[in-house]
């Protein structure tokens, strides 16, 4: 399971050992409504073959066009904007008249990429530098306090595992909730010091703990682009967790079990362990957005699909009323 950065990086490899030359184009900044978030990339091949996205195919094909016709670019990086104008907005299908500015290396580095690749591939962030003015690109380690910068002239992305994940428990919910994950660019971490189900943890590309849940949560350093879902069902491990997380700056904490289950949580966090109601109300429990999910799998994909409303700042409506997603009240329908 690659993530977004390791798949257009493969295509790279793969295309380069073959002999074909191919252009880089990464969104740089948008105006209005975009489909796609700055940072996006793509990797685009000498006959149009294509891997990645910066619109979700809206100006994909006029860059199809342009590299098999040999006109997308010099050997220095450019920019190129598309829409500005409601005819070109219409033209390449951009919503409401937005506006994306790209830059494109025509003749970008292979050998570089091929280290940045091995770099995420290890695990490890990475900040690549694209200079308009000079022609240079550049690539070194990147901090999860990093972010894209672009003044018109000079642009610096952040690839990698740009999120963080700590799932509390190691059982059926896990196995599906990471390996998602893991497809939407987490790093994932998995706590159990419980034998019999660590034991049997078997998904590749994570990291299994056995220590205890508040050790690793304390460990972790956990920031703003760390998340934690205790799934446990065990207060012992899941409430060790949940105390150290929800002091944190973690932008999601979630607990599965009913409502009735995490109401008395709740009242066990603020009672035993001198937690805030401010603190409190960051708790997601029951956890995942409530589309009545029952299997392991549907309880999984509850649980991202909130974490993700909660980083894109969506507010939830419900039966008419308005939740913000990160009020905490958001909760899938399960049982326990």
């Amino acid at each position: 399971m690659d993530s977004q950065d390791l798949q257009v990086l493969d295509a790279v490899r793969r295309w380069s050992a073959a002999g074909h030359t191919f252009a880089l184009v990464t969104l740089a900044r948008t105006w209005g409504s975009a489909p796609r978030a700055p940072g996006a990339w793509l990797a685009l091949r000498d006959d149009g073959l294509v891997q990645g996205s910066v619109s979700g195919g809206c100006v994909e094909a006029d860059l199809i066009e342009r590299i098999r016709a040999g006109r997308l670019g010099g050997p220095a990086p450019t920019k190129v904007a598309y829409g500005g104008t409601p005819e070109e907005s219409a033209r390449f299908g951009l919503p409401c008249g937005g506006t994306l500015e790209l830059v494109i290396e025509a003749r970008p580095d292979v050998a570089q990429l091929i280290d940045m690749a091995d770099r995420i591939a290890a695990g490890r962030l990475v900040r690549r530098t694209v200079d308009l003015a000079s022609g240079h690109t550049a690539i070194d380690d990147g901090a999860r306090g990093d972010a894209l910068t672009w003044n018109g002239t000079r642009l610096c992305t952040l690839h990698g595992p740009r999120r963080r994940l700590l799932i509390i428990g190691a059982g059926q919910i896990s196995y599906f909730l990471a390996s998602m994950a893991l497809l939407m660019d987490y790093e994932v971490t998995v706590c159990d010091p419980r034998e019999e189900y660590a034991d049997e943890w078997r998904v590749a590309g994570t990291t299994l703990s056995r220590e205890m849940p508040d050790d690793v949560v304390r460990a972790m350093g956990l920031d703003p682009h760390s998340a934690v879902v205790a799934l446990t069902h065990d207060p012992k491990l899941d409430d060790m967790a949940l105390l150290e997380a929800l002091k944190s700056p973690a932008f999601y904490v979630g607990a599965i079990g009913s409502r009735i289950n995490n109401a008395r949580r709740r009242e066990r966090l603020a009672r035993y362990f001198d937690l805030s109601g401010e603190e409190l109300a960051g708790l997601h429990g029951p956890v995942g957005l409530p589309i009545g999910s029952r299997t392991p799998p549907e309880i999984a994909v509850a649980i991202l699909a909130e974490m993700t409303a909660v980083i894109r700042g969506v507010t939830l409506v419900r039966s008419g009323t308005e939740v913000p997603s990160t009020s905490g009240v958001c909760a899938a329908s399960l049982a326990g």
